[in-house]
């Protein structure tokens, strides 16, 4: 178990972009409303985990701490709205722009550090800004503006990318001290239980499923939101968010060619257009942050 270190973080990052990308394939294929899906994914997941968290615990003889463990918790909670809201976009208008959408996370943790945190932003970021918020304009489609359905789905991926960048924030700190295996099985769990509790709030049935679904909320839990994940989390304990945060965009690229290929989807060339719009926009955010956190880092050095 302990050889899983050596691993190249950037090959654990593409095996993890790749099973990942499957996800809002397997929410369209379930025969489930979102949120339960999503209940499923992250329950079974965490349940998978376990064992491999309690082996690593034991054999490295690691104490988690009362903090690590809270800033785990409170991970899987923002993580349970972000797959929630992802996964009711895409039961509502189909798997790609929903993962687009929610994939602009980079953009919400700029403007979360300019209001919390009173981080200046460069003209990099607002242009980036600018272009990606074009970009979802038109994947969303002009003409479609007025469709409620294709609206509200579009929201929740925007507001999904919102609970992501929550997320990614708050497993980067994690990771410094605690070991992919022991974060994932409390972010997972904890996310299980938030959306649990939206589903029985929303009155949406947990069971009465059919077999075939079931097998579906295995296949999602157990191969790709442990195995994707997994490959993640590993990531983000060797490189930066900043750097990783890029990389992780072509995860909405190549779930749009799966959805092309296996669901029948097809965009129209504004569309398209607009996707890549979205993401150009978010690797222009994401390289000005970049910039300005290693001249940040140059001068403090100096």
């Amino acid at each position: 178990m302990g050889n899983y270190r050596n691993i190249n973080p950037y090959l654990a990052l593409g095996v993890g972009l790749i099973v990942l990308a499957w996800g809002a394939l397997l929410i369209r294929w379930a025969d489930a409303p979102g949120l339960v899906t999503s209940f499923y994914r992250n329950s079974i997941a965490s349940l998978v985990l376990v064992i491999p968290c309690l082996w690593v615990l034991r054999s490295d003889n690691i104490a988690l701490g009362i903090s690590n463990i809270r800033l785990a918790i409170w991970a899987g909670v923002f993580y349970g709205v972000d797959v929630g809201l992802h996964a009711v976009g895409v039961n509502l208008i189909g798997a790609t722009i929903p993962t687009v959408l929610a994939n602009t996370a980079p953009i919400w943790v700029g403007l979360g550090a300019m209001l919390f945190f009173g981080e200046k932003l460069g003209l990099g970021f607002w242009c980036g800004l600018t272009l990606a918020m074009i970009g979802a304009v038109m994947l969303m489609g002009i003409d479609q503006l007025h469709n409620l359905a294709q609206s509200i789905g579009s929201l929740y991926g925007l507001l999904a990318g919102v609970f992501y960048a929550a997320f990614f924030l708050l497993s980067q700190k994690a990771r410094n001290n605690v070991d992919p295996f022991s974060f994932l099985c409390i972010a997972f769990a904890s996310a299980g239980c938030t959306l649990g509790l939206i589903s029985i709030l929303f009155r949406q049935p947990i069971i009465g499923y059919s077999i075939q679904t079931y097998m579906i909320f295995v296949v999602y839990g157990a191969v790709v939101q442990v195995g994707g994940w997994l490959c993640v989390s590993y990531a983000l304990g060797k490189i930066s968010a900043s750097t990783i945060a890029p990389i992780l965009l072509m995860q909405a690229v190549i779930t749009g060619v799966l959805a092309h290929l296996f669901l029948g989807e097809h965009l129209n060339y504004m569309q398209y257009l607009g996707g890549a719009t979205v993401l150009s926009g978010i690797f222009v955010v994401q390289r000005e942050r970049r910039q300005r956190m290693n001249k940040v880092y140059d001068q403090q050095r100096s």
